[in-house]
């Protein structure tokens, strides 16, 4: 409702301005004053017109107030301040608009591709790549809501140092020879079958593993350490270059750590349409076409002198570089001895992605969804495959410390001539995540006392330290059951279960999704779980509530709103009028806000604002709770607004909580 009103508003007054002014503005700003004493809508446009009109704002103000005139959904116009437009909402055709749920996305019907979580498949998910696949899925569940087309991908680099390390792990440092490595995978896939239990799967296995490597690496002696770094590049060139059986291992181990990070981040509803991998960019030499475009296009050129000589740099945009000198800061794409950065893959891939490369992956079926199948790219796939690539939009979810290497990658693209695509491609940053002090003594980590005085401690997955991501789930369902058993003694184990998961997963969503990217996240389990504060398990308790009163009232929310769409507007408005129900009104306007914020979080790639939202619609109706008497009012016209009124609540708070992927018990 808001969105529309906004909209319509905006349309009137860019028509006036043009009308009476011959000005042209295409974006008229708007606010939401601090007060609803000064309305529901506000504009600053006669001040930003003030010095191209060469008239005081408030004049302006008050010539474009008359000139607006009456306007379907408004109730009146006023000026503010020096030349501030305050608009007042017509309050019962507001709510009749809010309470029909009708409002449609404002968004082109665009093919958007989101990628995100890309872990390294050489071990255990932890909390930190949980970060990355719930700000991914969350903003892909958001561009859907807004009408677009969305493909998730999910990138492996299952050719990177961090496989080759498990493969050093298993064939050097524990000495098994491939067949072992074989049987090793498949004796944990089926211990963890029978168990169910994590510390039998196969990633755990390499968490440690990993962890025990990258120690062996620097604990011998220097001619020691020396050998073992010399073994580690050349079991990585073994892999990356493929056809031996280094690489079937490598392929072996990622695949099974593959399936398990699917199978992890399925818990949190989280799901992929395609796994590119780093093997089949390599292989099918999406490189080498790339390569060609860049030459071809004048991003790249030959150093023949200074530092970066024999390497192939990118040019940069106006690069202050004397004649006859060399750009000593060049970014180098092809190093001297031919072989290719990771910004050079990455602009094969993205060409790819747009579908600027002229060359595709094969493809073949991976793992089942209940309904959908996700595929993964293949030297030479199934003939019949539905198509990726080829997007006119790109969000890439990867941690901000790689802003420089994706800011290098849309350069490329506007340097080849590619600028619309390099406007619709967005790397979607974030910082890390850590724990805090008092939760990583919980799990146990023993820390000093210079640790115990920092605001958060950071994680190491080489170290071995911090927490998986499976461990973490099952230590949240276990609080959370704690509690559920205590307010429903009646409960089957069953139900417990299902009600501790979802709360648990649910805290656990909004907890990463509570805070702006550019955060770090402090991680704290007890202060996830909380039901009062800015959590997940307030806002599912506030819908759980909001359905127990239809279920004492013996209604549905969908009958009511069918009952309410009956009353008259002046009844409507009379109960929105007056100070003492400002807070009713107050909890109907935030209910109109959903398309408003989902505008909000698409056009600053920030879901944060949808959190903050669900948490203030929570809040507007635990204040309209305790103000109203609603099944005890006797004043049945009354009763039916106030029944309405919980029922556009629970609506909207429900829709949004399943944009942020969480999903709302009956009852907790």
């Amino acid at each position: 409702m808001y969105l529309e009103l906004e909209k319509r508003l905006a349309e009137r007054l860019r028509a006036v301005l043009k009308d009476k002014f011959g000005a042209e503005l295409a974006q008229i700003p708007m606010e939401i004053p601090p007060d609803l004493k000064m309305g529901e809508l506000a504009t600053p446009v006669a001040l930003q017109l003030a010095r191209t009109l060469r008239k005081a704002p408030k004049i302006i103000a008050q010539e474009l107030v008359a000139a607006i005139g009456s306007l379907n959904g408004f109730a009146s116009f006023e000026v503010a301040g020096a030349g501030y437009i305050n608009a007042r909402f017509d309050r019962a055709s507001a709510a009749t608009a809010i309470a029909t749920g009708t409002e449609h996305s404002p968004f082109a019907q665009d093919h958007a591709l989101v990628e995100h979580t890309s872990i390294n498949p050489n071990k255990a998910a932890h909390i930190g790549h949980l970060r990355n696949a719930i700000l991914g899925d969350t903003f892909v569940r958001l561009l859907r809501a807004a009408g677009q087309q969305v493909t998730v991908q999910n990138y492996i680099d299952n050719t990177g140092v961090q496989v080759a390390d498990v493969v050093v792990g298993f064939l050097h440092v524990e000495g098994k020879s491939a067949a072992e490595v074989r049987s090793v995978i498949d004796d944990c896939a089926e211990r963890f079958a029978k168990s169910g239990k994590f510390a039998e799967a196969f990633d755990y296995l390499c968490w440690d593993l990993y962890a025990r490597t990258s120690q062996w690496y620097t604990t011998g002696t220097d001619a020691e350490n020396e050998a073992r770094k010399k073994l580690r590049y050349d079991t990585l060139h073994a892999i990356e270059h493929g056809g031996n059986e280094t690489a079937e291992i490598a392929e072996l181990i990622s695949t099974a750590v593959l399936r398990r990070h699917l199978e992890t981040m399925l818990r949190l509803g989280i799901e992929y349409d395609f796994l590119p991998r780093e093997s089949e960019i390599l292989h099918l030499k999406f490189w080498e076409s790339a390569f060609e475009l860049l030459k071809k296009s004048g991003v790249l050129y030959f150093e023949n002198e200074g530092k970066n000589k024999g390497c192939w740099v990118m040019t940069r945009p106006c690069a202050e570089v004397t004649e006859g000198e060399t750009d000593e800061d060049a970014k180098v794409i092809v190093r001297s001895n031919g072989t290719v950065t990771y910004v050079g893959k990455d602009i094969a891939y993205h060409l790819w992605k747009f579908g600027l490369l002229g060359k595709d992956f094969g493809y073949k079926q991976f793992f089942s969804y209940p309904d959908h199948e996700c595929w993964i790219s293949t030297e030479h796939g199934e003939a019949n495959h539905p198509h990726f690539g080829g997007a006119q939009a790109i969000y890439n979810v990867i941690d901000s410390r790689q802003s420089d290497p994706q800011a290098n990658v849309i350069q490329a693209l506007r340097g080849m001539g590619h600028a619309e695509q390099a406007d619709r491609y967005t790397h979607f940053g974030y910082e890390m995540v850590a724990l805090t002090p008092s939760y990583a003594a919980q799990l146990g980590y023993q820390l000093s006392d210079e640790d115990r005085a920092k605001s958060y401690i950071e994680i190491s997955g080489r170290k071995g330290f911090g927490v998986k991501a499976d461990d973490l789930m099952d230590l949240m369902i276990a609080a959370a059951k704690s509690e559920v058993v205590k307010r429903h003694t009646d409960w089957s184990d069953a139900q417990v279960e299902e009600v501790a998961s979802k709360i648990a997963y649910g805290a656990l969503r909004y907890y990463m999704l509570r805070f702006s990217r550019n955060s770090v996240i402090a991680f704290d389990q007890d202060m996830a779980l909380s039901p009062e504060g800015e959590t997940g398990p307030y806002l599912m308790y506030a819908a759980a509530r909001i359905r127990s009163i239809f279920r004492k009232g013996q209604t549905t929310p969908e009958n009511v709103l069918a009952e309410f769409a009956q009353l008259s507007p002046e009844k409507t408005a009379a109960f929105l009028s007056g100070e003492e129900n400002e807070d009713i009104w107050a909890l109907w306007l935030r209910a109109g806000q959903r398309m408003s914020v989902l505008d909000q979080c698409i056009g600053t790639s920030e879901p944060m604002h949808l959190a903050k939202h669900a948490f203030q619609l929570a809040q507007d109706f635990s204040n309209f709770y305790h103000h109203h008497h609603i099944l005890t009012e006797e004043d049945a016209a009354k009763k039916l607004f106030l029944l309405a009124t919980a029922a556009v609540a629970l609506r909207e708070l429900v829709a949004v909580l399943g944009w942020l992927g969480i999903e709302s018990p009956e009852a907790m």
